[in-house]
């Protein structure tokens, strides 16, 4: 059972449900097909560019935003690690949440932070919960910050979605899915490159289908038996950038 269902939020009876409904899209061949077919035009029209979150835009789906809210608020952590920042919309995301369980900050780290998207997420109401860091999420000592802050944390999350490449996400998981608590996640956007159509041409990126997250996902998840993909948030949500994606900790 995922973490998830563990989370009582509403009548035992409706939790059970619920949790059936979720089952029974796993194997729903029509209704998954439909979302993948979604996700594909949604990618070519820009589509999860549309949204923002607390006034930054967030570059994602809006029920990978969904899936981000029940983990955090099931998990409670006290650091969330972020690579990729961009525009600062999930890390809005991940603050407003911490802000509202009361603690916790989350730190995004990025090879590049412009200089207009770091004023605006230092001017932000939620900067209190935010720590940036500017460089690559792999380069060692960046990851050395990382983990003098996650030092001393009892719950800690990690979403990865900087650099898509195979190589780099199999080092940013060597260098940060070690510091996730058991009963949370690492979260690995993007995923969804592997199963996008065969024609699909991706122009100016040097990731594509054998070279990108869920590649490295495969690869890594061989030696690590602590993690599970959790593919019961997949299933909850369907449309998502992240299949595959959603690593569970059950055991240190």
């Amino acid at each position: 059972m995922s973490y998830l269902e563990t989370t009582p939020d509403a009548h035992p009876s409706y939790r059970a449900e619920k949790q059936q409904r979720i089952g029974s899209f796993g194997s729903d061949e029509e209704f998954r097909a439909l979302s993948s077919a979604f996700r594909s035009m949604a990618l070519e029209r820009k589509y999860m560019n549309n949204f923002s979150w607390l006034g930054r835009p967030l570059i994602q789906l809006p029920m990978d935003a969904m899936a981000m809210q029940e983990i955090i608020w099931a998990v409670k952590p006290d650091l969330i690690i972020e690579t990729g920042v961009a525009h600062g919309g999930s890390l809005m995301l991940s603050a407003s949440l911490l802000e509202m369980l009361g603690e916790g900050e989350v730190v995004g780290i990025d090879i590049e932070v412009r200089d207009h998207n770091r004023q605006a997420i230092e001017s932000h109401p939620l900067a209190h919960r935010i720590s940036l860091i500017e460089g690559s999420s792999v380069d060692p000592d960046v990851v050395a910050q990382v983990r003098a802050l996650a030092r001393g944390k009892k719950k800690v999350l990690v979403c990865l979605d900087s650099n898509h490449t195979h190589e780099h996400v199999l080092a940013e998981l060597k260098a940060y899915a070690d510091l996730v608590s058991v009963d949370s996640y690492c979260v690995v956007f993007d995923t969804f490159v592997e199963d996008m159509p065969a024609d699909y041409v991706w122009t100016d990126r040097p990731w594509g289908k054998g070279n990108n997250p869920k590649t490295a996902i495969w690869e890594w998840i061989k030696d690590h038996p602590e993690f599970v993909i959790d593919r019961s948030v997949e299933d909850r949500i369907l449309v998502t950038s992240a299949p595959d994606g959603f690593l569970r900790r059950t055991r240190l």
